[in-house]
């Protein structure tokens, strides 16, 4: 039986490279259709769910996230996204990986088993795509990426929320990562863009700060420009918080604001920025109870997918 007979592509793939279609609505479910395996031997990236909601401050909900991105994205497996210039699985051998798994009764060790699981992956050779699970999951991927490929790290950072709420506390919090990581020094805020905010903190810590209104006012390339000049050649890890989208367009998250961006925008805005020394991205902030017709899990996908497209694209 060849990878195009039978379906199942995510148990009975031998290939890891191309794209091999089959029904959408049947089958097991992985990112994209990609293998379940734990084997990195040839692997180029990883995609791995992280389902932690218990840092949330408002609905929770995200720990669903990873499932409802990986069964959204099956709508798109059949074929590369419209306008690609290739396909990314012809360049990348991709697999899932399945999620990572903490201990939920002892939330203060949770941080560490996170940053423990991106670092047995990365440490082997693979890039690592990460599928939240809130935000919060970010500062302890940031600090595997900084300790694998060297502090600090531009932060690209596409959000309603700064997340550099001030706490002196070491709090799991989804609003305060950055902060921290900042402070650290695992990210440069001067080398490092926020992109879509619209809630109010005084304090940018020295980040680039791109809002929604000045987005909307400068439009696609101007953001895709301003970001290239901040990063430069500086290795970069790219989060993206899906309620950076308005919540028209992406309703199933825990902290909408509105005013955000289309999904057009974040997807061209995205893969605009083809090119960058791209070492680690995230999608997060998915929370399915909330959506409506599964938009925003399938905009989650398709930014996932822009991601791996970035990475395929970025210098050797």
């Amino acid at each position: 039986m060849t990878d195009k007979e039978g379906g199942d592509h995510a148990i009975l793939r031998e290939n890891l490279y191309g794209t091999t279609p089959e029904p959408t609505y049947a089958g097991v479910t992985s990112f994209m259709r990609r293998k379940y395996t734990r084997d990195l031997e040839g692997v180029d990236v990883v995609v791995s769910g992280v389902p932690l909601d218990t840092a949330t401050t408002n609905r929770p909900g995200t720990r669903f996230g990873p499932r409802a991105i990986r069964a959204a994205s099956t709508i798109m497996a059949w074929e590369r996204p419209y306008g690609m210039a290739f396909d990314p699985f012809e360049k990348l051998a991709v697999v899932d990986y399945g999620d990572c798994f903490f201990d939920f009764g002892r939330p203060q060790l949770v941080p560490d088993a996170i940053e423990a699981h991106a670092t047995e992956i990365i440490s082997q050779g693979p890039g690592l795509l990460s599928l939240g699970g809130d935000h919060f999951i970010a500062y302890p991927l940031l600090k595997a990426h900084a300790k694998e490929h060297g502090a600090p790290l531009s932060l690209i950072h596409f959000d309603a929320h700064s997340d550099t709420w001030a706490d002196e506390d070491d709090r799991i919090d989804h609003g305060t990562m950055f902060y921290h990581a900042a402070k650290q020094g695992v990210v440069d805020p001067a080398r490092s863009v926020q992109v879509g905010l619209r809630t109010t903190n005084h304090d940018t810590m020295g980040f680039n700060v791109l809002d929604a209104p000045w987005v909307h006012e400068n439009g696609i390339t101007a953001v895709i420009d301003k970001t290239k000049a901040v990063v430069g050649n500086n290795p970069a890890y790219l989060t993206f918080d899906i309620d950076c989208l308005d919540p028209s367009y992406a309703p199933g998250t825990g902290t909408p604001v509105c005013g955000g961006l289309t999904s057009y925008q974040a997807l061209e805005i995205v893969r605009g920025l083809a090119g960058i020394n791209l070492v680690g991205m995230d999608i997060v902030e998915v929370a399915p109870a909330y959506d409506v017709g599964e938009i925003t899990a399938l905009a989650g996908a398709s930014l996932a997918m822009e991601m791996l497209y970035l990475y395929a694209c970025r210098p050797k």
